[in-house]
């Protein structure tokens, strides 16, 4: 079933149009990996589809139920967020924010929701270390650990696996593709082209021109090939 439905998107701030004619459909269980140029706003759709931007023009509707506060999101570091001085803990409890409203206090069934994700995600017992004591790999285990007690439904990464070396980039696309098995919808922006083909169900590809499809569609179509050719380029082979 349809959970969220883009049609005739116009990204860009105030008047100046960043990108355009973006259409585009995510099921429940899709795994949609977002690609393009540098650039070309895929860091900005997703900003738009949570809410914290404005499109210029066109439509953005959730379906079976879904909300806005019920997305989870995981956003790319800057080097303050890596610098924060909180627990582990603290930092996946503050996911349940939006669930706790206006309550100066966590719940203990959001308490439980923490200690099971910080489980899922085998963080469990750095619970009491400080978050910028952490290696890359383990911060960003933290932050998805976060990002699922905002959901159960829908994750929005923005290049999950950015600064991360080899092992622990495998090791974070198996954690997402496991947690896309369970039922969890994924949308992710990845520059990693080799990556999004062989995890993604569909492709949402930004640039001078936008295609949506199936991976097999996209790997057929010029907007694919012309891309694959240019990334093929660029990596010197």
């Amino acid at each position: 079933m349809s959970l969220l439905e883009v049609r005739e998107l116009a990204l860009g701030y105030e008047s100046h149009k960043i990108t355009e004619n973006i259409s585009f459909t995510v099921n429940s269980g899709d795994y949609l990996c977002i690609v393009g140029e540098n650039g070309s706003g895929k860091s900005t759709l997703m900003k738009t589809l949570l809410g914290l931007q404005e499109a210029i023009s066109g439509s953005i509707e959730t379906g079976d139920g879904l909300k806005r506060s019920e997305i989870g999101y995981l956003p790319q570091q800057t080097v303050v967020q890596k610098d924060f001085p909180a627990s582990v803990r603290e930092i996946v409890l503050s996911g349940c924010q939006a669930r706790s409203g206006l309550r100066p206090f966590y719940s203990s069934g959001e308490k439980a929701l923490a200690a099971e994700n910080m489980e899922r995600m085998g963080i469990t017992k750095l619970a009491r270390r400080c978050y910028r004591e952490l290696s890359g790999g383990q911060q960003q285990r933290v932050l998805l650990a976060r990002a699922l007690c905002a959901t159960r439904r829908l994750l929005l990464l923005d290049e999950p696996v950015s600064g991360l070396d080899p092992v622990v980039t495998a090791e974070m696309y198996g954690l997402i593709s496991e947690l896309n098995a369970s039922g969890i919808t994924i949308i992710m922006i990845s520059h990693d082209i080799a990556a999004a083909l062989r995890y993604a169900s569909h492709i949402l590809h930004i640039g001078s021109s936008i295609f949506f499809g199936t991976k097999d569609e996209y790997l057929a179509s010029g907007a694919g090939k012309a891309f694959l050719m240019q990334q093929e380029g660029g990596s010197g082979k």
